[in-house]
């Protein structure tokens, strides 16, 4: 497995046969297989897609793919872009074939999926209590030699209840997660990370690899203020991983991993964290940055480092954003108003609502929106849209933008990836 998946488990998810359980599927793909179907080069436009339907951009996703790789490379840091994004094995792989060190994962059930694909390398962003998950990732171990594993722990009681459950004759590595008063989880102080570190030392069952952490987590925006909380925190990251290398505590392994960097902020992330360190061993630094594979058309367009100045500027494009949310025009009861096909089961709408951005004529082109359209709220299943009297009449199909990638994958079970009109793919996802 060369890029660190088991290609034949991704490649036999063409073998699953498409039926009425994957929504946005048109009825004549129903009892033929994923590559039967792709085989006969369906076109959005005449292959019966009913609405809503979510589809990725194929170049959108290699030129995302393709700049952040070079953009780790030429930084010398270290990339397992957050699965949680997507749960796409697919996408898995093409992250992993341009050069993903590994791939995140948060919980016990993200992980598990993970190995069933084959997934070699995986970094837990969180603590992992639960008896029974411990005792089945103790087994995992032992049971694959080249599954490579590490985790968080950020409590001395969470490092005795490890210790407690974990049988396996590998020890687990785990990082000291460092957090922030008021954000989510980690230890509070420099001091406290120290404590936690030395009951890792006394532990049998664990080995510390490192430190880890998220600064998504301590600021929102990109304000001055914003940038400089996150500069602090990084900082601070520094200080503990120099506290409990002065203590000799990172004795038993050959490299420390240290690791941060959600999608906003992983300019700063890189910067901090490739400046020399008080480190006997080499440092491996690590980026979880998750939504830089399809960007999108909100959070992230304002975010992300490559859609603003950013610390580390160079000649990177920007990120594309490679979702595409199309829905049709069902009513138009009064003026200025239409109703869609999509609604809160179909699309994001915890960061910014979905952004109305081209139609698709008659004659099946698809052409930029003219006048005024902008989704106004949603309920479950209907899109309010604001419109002028230009704006596309009953039966015809608007192509939206949307927010937030991670509350977009978790709607799709099965995802058309589009070139041009043509479907070149259709992405699994396990929620």
């Amino acid at each position: 497995m060369p890029t660190g998946i088991d290609a034949s488990a991704v490649d036999a998810l063409r073998d699953e046969r498409i039926d009425w359980r994957f929504k946005g599927m048109p009825d004549a793909a129903f009892g033929r297989t994923v590559a039967e179907f792709l085989a006969d080069r369906p076109r959005l436009p005449d292959a019966g897609f009913p609405g809503p339907l979510l589809v990725l951009d194929d170049a959108a996703l290699e030129h995302n793919l393709a700049t952040m790789a070079r953009w780790c490379e030429r930084h010398g840091v270290l990339l397992a872009p957050h699965g949680k994004t997507t749960m796409a094995p697919q996408l898995f792989r093409r992250q992993l074939e341009h050069g993903a060190w590994g791939i995140t994962a948060a919980n016990l059930g993200q992980l598990r999926v993970y190995r069933a694909f084959g997934v070699q390398r995986v970094l837990l962003a969180n603590q992992l209590l639960d008896p029974a998950g411990l005792g089945w990732l103790g087994a995992e171990l032992d049971r694959d030699p080249e599954f490579a594993f590490s985790c968080w722990v950020d409590s001395v009681e969470g490092v005795r209840r490890m210790t407690e459950h974990l049988r396996g004759s590998r020890p687990v590595d785990v990082l000291v997660e460092l957090g922030r008063a008021g954000a989510r989880t980690g230890v509070r102080s420099v001091a406290e990370g120290v404590e936690v570190a030395r009951a890792v030392a006394a532990s049998p069952a664990l080995r510390l690899a490192g430190v880890g952490g998220y600064e998504g987590a301590t600021a929102h925006g990109t304000a001055e203020a914003a940038l400089a909380t996150v500069d602090d925190y990084l900082a601070r990251m520094r200080e503990l991983v120099g506290e409990l290398a002065g203590a000799g505590l990172f004795g038993e392994v050959d490299r420390v991993l240290v690791t941060g960097g959600g999608s906003a902020y992983f300019d700063q992330v890189a910067e901090a964290f490739t400046a020399r360190w008080p480190v006997s061993q080499p440092v491996d630094v690590v980026l979880r940055s998750g939504a830089y594979l399809t960007h999108d058309d909100g959070l992230y367009r304002r975010n992300s480092p490559f859609g603003r100045p950013h610390r580390l500027a160079g000649d990177e494009a920007p990120f594309r954003p490679a979702m595409r949310l199309w829905g049709q025009v069902t009513s138009r009861p009064e003026p200025g108003l239409a109703l869609v096909t999509m609604g809160r089961r179909d699309v994001s709408f915890d960061q910014d609502l979905p952004e109305p951005q081209v139609h698709r004529a008659a004659d099946g082109g698809v052409r930029p929106l003219t006048g005024s359209c902008r989704v106004t709220s949603l309920a479950d299943q209907h899109a309010f849209v604001a419109v002028d009297a230009d704006a596309p009449g009953i039966g015809e199909w608007i192509g939206f933008g949307l927010s937030h990638p991670c509350t977009v994958f978790d709607k799709w079970s099965l995802i058309p990836v589009v070139s041009g009109d043509e479907v070149v793919d259709l992405v699994r996802t396990f929620f």
